[in-house]
């Protein structure tokens, strides 16, 4: 990394639970690239006066994390139709003091399901109705799921999202199964819930794919129960590599090389 300087331009994530995968995954890239850029993680204590920060430094981009993606909403000054379309965000970018809001997670999610080759007629649950649900919800919609259940707690917001494209909701996951199991909640987070499991042992023995969207730590107990009954996964891992990667584009725009983003991944994970 450069020796830290006045002109190096300066990008941050906000999130309630920060890590270190993101801050490593920019961090290498620009080092790789010899890019005068640094990327730092931080925790708000007010997310407003966090954004104003953004806005008054300035900082180049803001990448955002549970549980902000839609609070941050109100805060910036327009709305890329990547973000407008699922009225959720997870990138904001700074040009001269003009907030755009941008969604990434959209497009991991769909490269994800694509790539790995989930068909359309699986059977889904989704457990979670924030701002990452959306992503994912949409992501279903337009890949051609319609059997999909929303599993929230929360029923106006788990309703409005299950409403907004026609799929079913339901408060708890209790006996139900599905083809594809989907966490999009805290759920096995490094944290408070790091050794809950988002899906019951019977649900993921009876599950074709599991998919958790949680990317620290890489084996959350859900990833860890679907691999020992020999499911197919797909990890928050490779979600986060994705968007990262499209937001190191759109702050820096200069567009990596797979093998370079491969490398950044296994990096901001050593």
């Amino acid at each position: 990394m450069p020796i830290l300087n006045k002109d190096m331009t300066l990008c941050i994530s906000l999130a309630a639970r920060p890590s270190n995968i993101g801050t490593r995954f920019h961090n290498y890239l620009y080092d790789q690239l010899g890019l005068d850029y640094v990327y730092k993680a931080f925790a708000p204590a007010d997310l407003a006066q966090a954004i104003a920060g953004v806005r008054g430094l300035p900082i180049r981009g803001c990448a955002v994390s549970m549980p902000y993606k839609e609070d941050v909403i109100a805060l910036v000054d327009r709305m890329d139709p990547s973000a407008k379309a699922i009225n959720s965000v997870n990138t904001i970018v700074n040009d001269d003091g003009v907030l755009t809001a941008y969604n990434t997670d959209y497009l991991a999610i769909a490269r994800l399901l694509r790539d790995h080759r989930v068909p359309a007629t699986h059977s889904v649950l989704l457990r979670g109705s924030g701002g990452m649900a959306k992503a994912v919800a949409a992501a279903l919609r337009d890949a051609g799921f319609s059997d999909v259940t929303v599993v929230a707690r929360n029923e106006a917001a788990g309703r409005a999202l299950a409403d907004l494209y026609d799929f079913a909701w339901q408060a708890e996951p209790g006996t139900s199964a599905a083809d594809l199991l989907i966490n999009v909640t805290p759920l096995g987070m490094a944290g408070q819930d790091e050794d809950v499991q988002a899906f019951s042992d019977d649900a993921v023995a009876g599950a074709k794919v599991v998919f958790d969207v949680v990317a620290l730590p890489a084996e959350t107990p859900l990833i860890a129960a679907a691999r020992a009954a020999g499911k197919p996964v797909i990890t928050g891992a490779e979600v986060i590599a994705i968007q990262a990667e499209e937001q190191f584009v759109l702050y820096t725009g200069v567009r990596p090389t797979p093998e370079q983003v491969r490398e950044a991944s296994e990096f901001s994970r050593s």
